[in-house]
């Protein structure tokens, strides 16, 4: 049995890993995910000037969560410091890193990628700013580009599934991207119905199982429209063979989050102990497994 895979320049034990959220803001917590099976974690995304601490809530549905989370108030040097410690003892973090401008993102990345960062995630495109987000090619570029002429290192651009995303996942190939993290959430709205009342006080950022046949057809059309680069799906992650049907329709690696709010480390434990089983009945390797609904 072979579970390894390879995204961003780094050779991952399985293709599991642990996306950016409130979950991955502190040293501590990423290194047990790392020692509770996570191949690999992305930090809750770095921001030079994320705001005043505001209202930030998480609302749990059936199918998923709402979050009116946005980025962390750790101060830069305090991450720089982090990452650096993570780097020192080989540790696969990948950085998630957001700013207010292409030039600042640049800035941000320079300061990161010197810290010892491996790998970059530009978390771009989180719509739970205070003004909203309405995410176009011309601005992923913008962004991607300017990050590509600062540092050296490997990154993704994460984006939100729905429209317009083959035209911005291809703005940010175009403009260097090495990778795309398909899916950030999707605006979501939950209502009292007995009052009426607006749950979280608006539409905010939804994950979990609700999104993950969105952001498999998405990907299955990215595959089939001739796309080649390493993709990471992320949406609904919660079992073994979640992780099996990104693989197949052409994820490269598989970022699992939401399901961690409820028992964090065993959850973890669980999927990826489910998918080495899982992997182990079925015979074969992970490489076997990408792109296989594709190419029937």
């Amino acid at each position: 049995m072979n579970g390894s895979t390879r995204i961003l320049g780094l050779r991952l034990s399985s293709p599991l890993v642990v996306g950016s959220g409130l979950l991955t803001d502190q040293e501590r917590n990423i290194r047990r995910l790392l020692d509770d099976g996570a191949s690999a974690v992305v930090t809750k995304t770095i921001h030079p000037d994320p705001g005043p601490a505001g209202d930030e809530r998480l609302l749990r549905l059936p199918t998923g969560m709402l979050n009116s989370t946005t980025y962390s108030r750790r101060p830069v040097g305090d991450w720089c410091a982090m990452l650096r410690r993570f780097a020192d003892d080989g540790l696969p973090v990948i950085a998630s890193v957001h700013a207010g401008s292409p030039a600042e993102l640049a800035e941000l990345a320079d300061r990161v990628t010197r810290a010892g960062s491996p790998a970059l995630e530009l978390g771009i495109s989180c719509l739970n700013e205070e003004d909203g987000l309405e995410d176009t090619p011309e601005r992923v570029a913008a962004y991607t580009d300017a990050v590509r002429r600062r540092t050296p290192v490997p990154f993704s651009v994460k984006l939100a599934a729905g429209e317009r995303l083959r035209e911005r996942v291809e703005a940010a190939l175009a403009s260097g991207a090495d990778a795309i993290t398909l899916s950030d959430t999707v605006a979501g709205l939950a209502v009292d119905a007995d009052t009426g009342e607006v749950r979280l006080g608006g539409a905010f950022g939804y994950s979990g199982p609700g999104i993950k046949p969105l952001v498999l057809a998405e990907l299955f059309g990215l595959r089939r429209a001739g796309l080649t680069v390493p993709l990471m799906a992320s949406g609904g992650v919660a079992h073994a063979e979640d992780v099996a049907e990104y693989l197949s329709v052409g994820a490269h690696a598989v970022q699992v989050y939401t399901a961690l709010h409820r028992n964090m480390h065993a959850t973890l434990r669980g999927i990826r102990q489910g998918f080495d089983d899982w992997l182990g009945a079925h015979g074969g390797t992970v490489a076997d497994l990408i792109g296989r609904s594709v190419k029937r």
